[in-house]
């Protein structure tokens, strides 16, 4: 995150800045910095939430920016900066899972578990043991939902985004995100429940 910091703050030139007049080469550089400080750790939630990795999360959050600045031009024409980032987010996300999966460094049913809050003293240790296992155990269900109902709740639900920008950041319309949402809950409440009473 420091080199993409560095890179937006105007510490690595841009190719094209002999040509930019330099008040203009300033906006980009000032545009580029304030999407990084408003929207980084939108951009690293939503590589974590589709790669289940703290290490390729940061990579995918790096290389988000890095087209961004490629496309820096563009930044003034951009309507939503915050939706046109997320639908970067996930895409660079999604392929880098998919190289992934094809090299097989990571079994997609064994992802690397989030850092999870650490129990309180006080709390007895069965209770803690319970909300652990709960805990691995919706994630397991999140990851076997098929892909068109997973990704619109884990937008949804990890990132709290709205309807409206789950569906453009996915590119279905927002009747198909609550559809799928909906689903996706549904689905998860039954077997949830049933997997609970196996423990």
């Amino acid at each position: 995150m420091d080199e993409v910091k560095r890179l937006v703050a105007g510490e690595a030139v841009l190719s094209e800045a002999s040509t930019v007049p330099r008040s203009q080469e300033r906006s980009h550089d000032e545009a580029l910095e304030d999407l990084v400080r408003q929207h980084s750790r939108l951009v690293y939630r939503i590589a974590y939430a589709a790669l289940r990795s703290h290490h390729d999360a940061e990579d995918a959050t790096q290389e988000t920016f890095l087209r961004v600045l490629r496309y820096s031009r563009k930044l003034a024409a951009v309507e939503n900066p915050k939706t046109w980032l997320a639908r970067i987010a996930w895409r660079v996300a999604i392929d880098r899972s998919q190289q992934r999966s094809r090299r097989r460094e990571i079994p997609v049913d064994n992802p690397e578990k989030p850092a999870t809050a650490v129990p309180s003293a006080d709390a007895p240790a069965d209770e803690a043991m319970q909300g652990s296992q709960a805990g691995a155990l919706l994630e397991r269900l999140i990851a076997t939902l098929p892909e068109k109902l997973r990704e619109p709740l884990i937008l949804s639900a990890v990132e709290e985004m709205t309807p409206h920008e789950v569906a453009a950041t996915l590119g279905i319309s927002e009747a198909a995100v609550r559809s799928r949402v909906f689903r996706a809950r549904q689905i998860l409440k039954d077997k949830f429940a049933l997997g609970m009473k196996r423990t």
